[in-house]
């Protein structure tokens, strides 16, 4: 049961947090935004979702902890890259209002997805210690 908590904690992450926080005017709606990246968001957004309910799926359904992990790997991994390229593109992730949501001092897209990136390890970790420990009974 483990791993299936530790894996739908980081879905919950991708593909409900972050889009209750972006479809707003701070991102979605933001006016300041060119149409064409305002777009690119809700794409981003819905595509996660999608994924994330896919991974459910897959947690609870099948029990493919594996697959599940991978793509939340995928997509939390991605902002993490974005994260750390910022610099190259341009990218901030300080607000339109000049803030920043941060969490025991790191931004909160960072914390949270690498809680999500290291609950998808300790998920698969613990499945396959499990299974393992099963076979040689």
């Amino acid at each position: 049961m483990t791993p299936k908590i530790f894996i739908t904690i980081g879905i919950i992450f991708y593909a409900v947090v972050v889009p209750f926080f972006e479809i707003n005017n701070t991102h979605v709606f933001n006016p300041a935004w060119e149409p064409h990246a305002r777009l690119h968001e809700a794409w981003q957004l819905s595509t996660n979702t999608a994924i994330g309910i896919f991974s459910l799926w897959l947690t609870w359904s099948k029990n493919n902890i594996r697959l599940a992990a991978l793509m939340t790997t995928f997509v939390t991994g991605g902002f993490l890259v974005s994260y750390c390229l910022r610099d190259y593109y341009g990218g901030s992730m300080i607000l339109s209002d000049g803030s920043e949501k941060t969490i025991l001092g790191l931004n909160l897209g960072l914390f949270a997805y690498s809680l999500a990136i290291f609950l998808a390890i300790a998920a698969v970790t613990i499945q396959k210690r499990s299974l393992l420990k099963y076979s040689q009974a």
